[in-house]
């Protein structure tokens, strides 16, 4: 599940930031989520995620559910379960 996905199933807000250029890989994408009570910036390309703010990054579903929310493994895996019915 690409990180887009799950920003659309589980955050409040995504608005993807037209104006961004990438510098590296592409196909980077710079979003804007609300989600957890908090405001992110993200740089998203398929399944990874860059935090702009905490710079901090993963890849994979569970990763970014367990970054935003602040939740454990298990709990991040039920959100998306959850998520997709």
């Amino acid at each position: 599940m690409s990180a887009s996905q799950v920003l659309q199933l589980l955050a409040a807000h995504v608005k993807e930031d037209r104006d961004f250029r990438p510098v590296n890989a592409l196909s980077t994408r710079r979003v804007h989520v609300s989600a957890a009570g908090t405001e992110w910036e993200l740089l998203i390309d398929g399944p990874k995620f860059y935090d702009t703010r905490a710079r901090a990054g993963g890849g994979g579903a569970v990763d970014l559910v367990m970054h935003i929310w602040k939740v454990p493994f298990r709990r991040a895996v039920t959100m998306l379960r959850n998520a997709g019915e």
